[in-house]
């Protein structure tokens, strides 16, 4: 006869302290373990993390609970509407608490709560990048906010993407600001890394920015960024006029603000970033823009839209190694490969990131170019 295994009720009262409480409706179907993406690389069993978090038998000493890429997949399948990126979080705040964190983990928290960002930037030199743009400051009077990604910020890469936004920007005549140092990063990630005190604290920061700025309406390039102001950041009673700049450049398009003046006479294929599309439903803007690009001829990889496969850079994962044969972006990089296309296309600094580090190992074999679309419409306009 087998031995049953009693819960463990203090633990899984600190569990549903954590957030999460939703593993009470599990009942153990599988259907998150078939679309984790993690089983395309090494096994992984989601709903073995969630059954022991219903017997209060979670180990959060170990990796396990530092996979998860938040990507949201396992949800969107799930039948039951088990919050599995919450139990995961939750688990992470306990193994916080208990300072049991990934080194990584460790150095980004230290940066954010000593200079605002994660990256090891200076806080003081938040708004350096810009100085050669002619940005202006925001100011009460001025319509738009437009809030770059730490990640754009600090990294020489993916700032091209911001500088390209700028431009576009400016091109159509919107008149908007930035806030430099007055601002800090968003805390998306270090909040799915179960650091919930220092994230409330960044968040708090900008909330007082904002309002005391007149800050009504808010540009952003980053998915983590707009998952934080429209989803996470009305927790503080707050809401603003958020748009992000793949809705932001169909309106400008549509209403004439700016001309293609020239034809891009390249193949290219779209990646949905996790946060711009299954947790938050934008699909359709990314490919009417690039529909509308002349020349432009674009295709679809496997697991498009709302199949698409995580890049590996969400739930704080951005910050953590990722050994060489278990990077799922090197997956998708070959997904865009297969379609022929020259050009992969996307609207995230983290799958920038994630994509460059394959796509260099690439050049002069079968390369493809990493683009942020924003570049792309700039190289047009």
């Amino acid at each position: 006869m087998e031995e049953s295994v009693a819960p463990l009720k203090e633990a899984i009262d600190v569990i549903i302290e954590a957030g999460g409480e939703s593993f009470k409706l599990c009942y153990q179907c599988g259907l998150c373990d078939t679309v984790c993406p993690w089983n395309l690389v090494k096994p992984f069993m989601v709903r073995k993390l969630v059954c022991e978090a219903q017997f209060g038998l979670s180990e959060v000493e170990g990796e396990n609970i530092w996979q998860c890429t938040a990507c949201g997949n396992c949800i969107a399948r799930c039948p039951r509407g088990v919050q599995i990126i919450d139990i995961l979080v939750s688990l992470r705040r306990i193994a916080s608490e208990y300072n049991i964190l990934p080194q990584t983990i460790r150095v980004a928290r230290g940066s954010l709560s000593g200079e605002g960002n994660p990256w090891g930037g200076k806080r003081e030199e938040r708004g350096d990048w810009s100085k050669r743009l002619s940005i202006k400051t925001f100011t009460g009077d001025t319509e738009f906010l437009y809030f770059p990604c730490c990640t754009q910020i600090y990294d020489q890469r993916t700032r091209k993407s911001a500088i390209a936004t700028i431009n576009i920007l400016k091109k159509a005549g919107v008149d908007f600001g930035i806030l430099g140092s007055d601002v800090v990063c968003c805390g998306e990630s270090i909040r799915k890394a179960g650091e919930e005190e220092l994230y409330i604290r960044l968040a708090k920061e900008n909330i007082k920015t904002f309002i005391e700025k007149g800050v009504k309406k808010i540009i952003v390039s980053s998915p983590h960024c707009y998952q934080a102001f429209k989803q996470e950041y009305p927790e503080f009673y707050v809401n603003f006029d958020l748009i992000h700049i793949s809705e932001f450049l169909v309106e400008l398009i549509n209403a004439g603000k700016f001309e293609f003046t020239k034809k891009y006479r390249k193949k290219v294929t779209y990646h949905d970033p996790c946060y711009l599309g299954r947790h938050n439903a934008i699909y359709d803007q990314p490919r009417e823009i690039l529909e509308k690009i002349p020349g432009l001829e674009l295709v679809e990889m496997t697991n498009s839209r709302e199949n698409s496969l995580c890049c590996g850079g969400g739930g704080a994962r951005i910050w953590m190694e990722t050994p060489k044969g278990e990077r799922l972006s090197d997956l998708r990089l070959e997904q865009a490969m297969e379609t022929g296309a020259t050009v992969l296309a996307t609207f995230c600094p983290y799958c920038i990131l994630n994509f460059e580090d394959k796509a260099l190992n690439l050049k002069g074999e079968r390369g493809i170019e990493i683009k942020e679309v924003s570049e792309i419409i700039q190289d047009v306009i």
